[in-house]
């Protein structure tokens, strides 16, 4: 352990705080530690959209301490931004906060910032480090490097099974397959998304809310629908929890989309090739819109179509210790394949108990 560990640890904790808040802007955590290497000075995190960053944050903290940040080392989780955007550059405060020196866990994949954080404040004579905690950071903002670097959120697509596969009773019923601490645990990630996404069938069929209830949260995730012809009724649930409904549809149906965005949706085509939204460019569209994590909970068809064109980062599957015999199976409808090394290989993440249940976390194998 070097001697920055513990407290760019301290400013992991802090960053982990902004995870339901700060979208669609980083998590970002910082500590101001005192020349005398032991004294904590301030710390913060970033706050919702248009509020301060983790780095003005601690400098607050610090004022309203009544303490001198004057050769002070900043630990920041993400190189402090050099841009003017909803609030003004973070490493221009750090400057002028006359912080000697600055530890930051990664370099911002921002193009905006990019380096240019860093570049400033060496240029202003302040010693910069980077590197310590680079990992969990980037872990931590998983889908800002993707929208960052890739110009697409990250897609997590959630679904819970018996441990015999079945999504469903073969009369339809799945509620619930998981236990009550499987259901909180998944409304969590739901809340650290940016948006959460199903399927016209699910809409039709299940008439979800797709909002945060299990746990508190201080924003509510987009819902974001993909409905090829416009099914999708005015009087969906989906559409009357006040929030920003995105519909994605292949073609504009001035009729439906007039009484769509009399409810405050907003649609948008995205039309593909064989008549059905082009899911690719769908995502493409959300990255523009800022959205980092896309959470997913649709049906076998959509699940499918996202799996079988390379658009899942990653799977997040609760397994109840069941079996439920003939029934719905499989939570993707794709294939069928001829061989065996046509299928999907993924990659273990995590394993974890959650209270009788499983939550298997796998990513997509690299190549």
């Amino acid at each position: 352990m070097t001697e920055h560990d513990a407290f760019m640890q301290q400013a992991l904790e802090l960053a982990a705080q902004a995870l339901f808040l700060s979208n669609p802007n980083p998590r970002v955590g910082c500590v101001l530690v005192a020349p005398d290497g032991q004294t904590i000075l301030g710390q913060g995190f970033t706050q919702q959209a248009g509020g301060a960053h983790a780095e003005v944050m601690a400098l607050r903290d610090a004022s309203a301490r009544g303490h001198s940040t004057h050769g002070a080392t900043a630990y920041v989780t993400l190189e402090p931004c050099a841009h003017h955007g909803r609030t003004g550059p973070c490493c221009d405060a750090l400057i002028q906060a006359g912080v000697g020196r600055v530890v930051g866990a990664l370099t911002d994949p921002n193009p905006q910032v990019a380096g240019q954080g860093f570049a400033r404040l060496r240029a202003a004579g302040v010693e910069v480090i980077v590197g310590p905690g680079g990992e969990a950071s980037r872990a931590l903002n998983i889908g800002f490097f993707s929208r960052m670097q890739r110009g697409r959120p990250w897609v997590r697509l959630k679904a819970a099974t018996s441990l015999d596969g079945a999504t469903a009773l073969g009369n339809g019923q799945s509620q619930w397959i998981t236990s009550p601490e499987a259901r909180a645990d998944g409304h969590a990630w739901r809340a650290r998304a940016c948006a959460i996404l199903t399927g016209i069938g699910t809409v039709l069929a299940d008439d979800p809310q797709l909002t945060v209830r299990a746990i508190a949260t201080p924003r509510q995730p987009w819902p974001v629908v993909v409905d090829s012809h416009l099914r999708i009724p005015p009087s969906a649930s989906i559409l009357q929890a006040g929030r920003a409904c995105h519909i994605y549809t292949s073609a504009l149906k001035p009729s439906e989309t007039e009484l769509l965005q009399a409810q405050g949706a907003t649609i948008i085509a995205k039309p593909g090739a064989t008549g059905r939204v082009d899911l690719a460019a769908m995502l493409n569209d959300l990255g523009q819109r800022g959205v980092n994590e896309l959470h997913v909970e649709a049906g076998a068809i959509l699940n499918g179509a996202l799996l079988a064109q390379g658009l899942v980062d990653e799977l997040l599957l609760y397994l109840a210790p069941k079996l439920l015999g003939s029934g719905t199976r499989g939570m993707a409808a794709w294939g069928p394949l001829q061989q065996l090394d046509e299928a999907i290989a993924l990659q273990l993440h995590s394993v974890t108990p959650i209270g009788p249940d499983l939550r298997v976390l796998a990513r997509m194998a690299p190549g």
